[in-house]
């Protein structure tokens, strides 16, 4: 998984949740797909699998399930590859997914635009579709996707607004379990889009009926306010300068305060101290990086996960233990990731992937199952 700390810290590396592998893993799994969007018919839908190996080589992937490595040569005279797959004329479509992470794209009313490149290794790789960019050849079409990784662990796959939120999707996963995430209420596409847009600091994220843009994507566009949780952020570290945080991982309860150099220090019982972690910035906090970056360490790592959650949430000031469990205290601070919110609001079951750490207590719209024999991804009601 490229961008998703929860479940891959490096492509074809298993989810850190599993913790039980299977006698028997599977080595494809059939997807099927669904279009209930109401209104898009099957011939106005595309899409594409696309993913990365352990070593970094980029591929997409054939209906049947076989990975083609990316090659410049895919690019036609017009400049991009066509790897888009068809929706079949009429009802579900079914395709095949090897093991692999990646993503499953979905473009509706056109095609999207990948183009073939020369990555910074000399390999060939490909520009994915960056909708936050107002010079992406894809800006204006319509486009989302989910995330996956099929491995020897079996099947995590998640539906994500970390980037935009543009199509409504749901993902069923069947095999030990049945499980199902990412489904929106009745109306929830356009509950979305008009409360970003009447939000406050919010709004400009909104582009057109096409998408809304994540804070921190607006944020580097010029359509969010780089000072936006500098307030919040302020009362945060003034408050542990003179009271005890305490964190806890689920494996250590870290206790610390913020120091007369401004970064905050804390120590496990054991005496391990993680990294200083200095005052964030905004763009900081949106993005779960800078000073929160959460290296695979199993000390920083954690403990830079509890603290975004916490400030993207807006409960650290209030609750100096973390994390806090109860999604009834989240977002009450007039400054708050209203971005997350109000995905999270539109949710059926609550859940969603409204930052890179909304895995933190098991709030994202995440599932795995270690022994799968079928998912389904459906495109929901508009």
């Amino acid at each position: 998984m490229l961008t998703r700390r929860s479940f891959l810290v490096a492509a074809g590396v298993g989810a850190v949740a599993m913790t039980v592998r299977p006698a028997s893993a599977a080595t494809a799994l059939p997807l099927t797909i669904v279009n209930n969007t109401g209104a898009y018919a099957n011939t106005s839908i595309w899409c594409y699998l696309v993913g990365t190996d352990s070593a970094g080589n980029q591929f997409h992937v054939t209906p049947n399930g076989t990975i083609v490595p990316v090659s410049l040569s895919d690019n036609g005279s017009g400049g991009f590859t066509d790897y888009a797959i068809p929706l079949a004329p009429t009802g579900p479509t079914t395709l095949t997914v090897p093991r692999m992470s990646g993503r499953l794209y979905f473009a509706l009313g056109q095609k999207l635009r990948f183009k073939a490149v020369t990555d910074g290794a000399g390999r060939p790789a490909l520009q994915y579709p960056a909708g936050w960019v107002d010079s992406d050849p894809n800006y204006r079409i319509l486009h989302d996707f989910v995330e996956f990784t099929l491995d020897d662990l079996g099947m995590h796959c998640n539906t994500t607004m970390v980037d935009q939120f543009g199509v409504p999707l749901s993902i069923q996963l069947t095999g030990a379990a049945s499980q199902t995430t990412g489904t929106l209420k009745p109306g929830g596409r356009a509950q979305i889009f008009d409360q970003i847009r009447a939000q406050p600091d919010f709004g400009n994220l909104v582009v057109d009926d096409l998408r809304v843009i994540a804070p921190g994507h607006g944020l580097d566009a010029g359509r969010f306010s780089p000072t936006y949780f500098d307030s919040y952020t302020d009362r945060v570290w003034s408050t542990y300068t003179g009271t005890d945080l305490r964190l806890n991982t689920g494996s250590a309860t870290f206790t610390g305060r913020i120091g007369s150099d401004g970064t905050l220090v804390v120590r496990d019982g054991s005496g391990r101290t993680a990294s200083p972690i200095r005052r964030p910035s905004t763009r900081d906090i949106l993005f779960c990086d800078g000073a929160l970056a959460a290296p695979n360490d199993g000390l920083t790592g954690p403990v830079a996960a509890l603290l975004g959650a916490a400030l993207n949430r807006t409960t650290l000031l209030d609750h100096p233990d973390q994390p806090v469990s109860d999604p009834a205290a989240f977002y009450r601070n007039p400054v708050t990731n209203h971005y997350a919110r109000i995905m999270h609001a539109a949710t059926a079951d609550g859940r969603a992937y409204g930052f890179a750490f909304d895995d933190v207590g098991g709030f994202a719209s995440y599932i795995e199952d270690p022994a799968p024999t079928s998912c389904t991804v459906t495109l929901t009601p508009f």
